[in-house]
């Protein structure tokens, strides 16, 4: 019998995430037989004992949320420039010789999703929000924005650490008060990186005709300032999109394959939502 491959996802809390639909579609899709993907609630005192018991000839990946992005940084043998720059890990890739090698593949997801949209460059750009995600967004959009990247966020210590983000990503980064945060969806795009409800008082301010927002929530969807962008004919990425773009980029890196299914994995993201 063929050794099984594993993969999973591993956060706390972790019972709602749609990684396993999203990985376990796109094994069927490309008819990878003997894969399979699960969710494992794990947090910062348990993961390294979680992780170090890993049989490597069976393991080949790990997804990672909060809040393990950067409690797995002492576990790794290698970490990714992407990964090292935000200081956040969202995916480890485990060699059949038990090395663990972190990456980050938010950045890039949400580069590539901007871009199947047809946000190729800006020449401006804000992000709503200080935090973990918030710099994963600053670092994508240091390869689509050609000039200043406003950050609203909501104290002095956050703003000085999106400033010095900004400085080692070569991101020109001016920090604004979020309470003015509706300004910023009158640039050419937005990416909002806040919990749920943390905008919503945005949504009645917005001129008549928005730029992109890219809001990272899925759930629940749209958010009151997606809506409000879409009612004014505004773009509007969700967290799906990003979700998907990230996702099959771990999918490539865990199985080896080139090109992950992409739509075989969103539609699976689709249908769980809407059940």
């Amino acid at each position: 019998m063929s050794t099984p491959h594993r993969a999973a996802v591993l956060g706390s809390p972790i019972a709602h995430s749609l990684s396993p639909a999203l990985h376990n579609a796109g094994y069927a899709a490309l008819g990878l037989d003997g894969w399979q993907y699960g969710r494992h609630e794990v947090d910062e005192s348990t993961l390294a004992a979680f992780v170090t018991r890993l049989d490597p000839a069976e393991w080949a990946g790990l997804s990672l949320t909060m809040p393990l992005k950067r409690a797995i940084r002492p576990l790794l043998d290698t970490v990714s420039d992407t990964a090292r720059a935000v200081d956040a890990v969202n995916t480890v890739v485990l060699d059949r010789d038990g090395r663990r090698h972190g990456d980050n593949t938010d950045v890039p997801g949400l580069v590539n999703a901007l871009r199947e949209r047809g946000v190729e460059r800006v020449e401006s750009a804000a992000v709503l929000g200080a935090g973990a995600t918030a710099s994963s967004a600053l670092a994508a959009l240091a390869q689509v924005c050609d000039g200043e990247v406003t950050a609203y966020v909501r104290s002095a210590g956050r703003a000085a650490e999106m400033r010095a983000l900004g400085e080692r990503l070569g991101v020109p980064v001016r920090t604004a008060d979020w309470a003015d945060g509706a300004r910023a969806l009158d640039g050419p795009l937005t990416v909002s990186t806040t919990p749920v409800g943390a905008t919503d008082g945005f949504a009645a301010q917005l001129t008549a005709a928005p730029g992109v927002l890219f809001d990272v929530l899925y759930h629940p969807w749209p958010t009151a300032l997606a809506a409000a962008c879409l009612e004014r004919g505004g773009t509007v990425l969700g967290g799906l999109d990003l979700l998907v773009h990230q996702a099959v980029l771990q999918f490539e890196r865990f199985t080896g394959v080139e090109r992950g299914p992409l739509a075989a994995m969103r539609a699976a993201g689709e249908a769980a939502l809407a059940g």
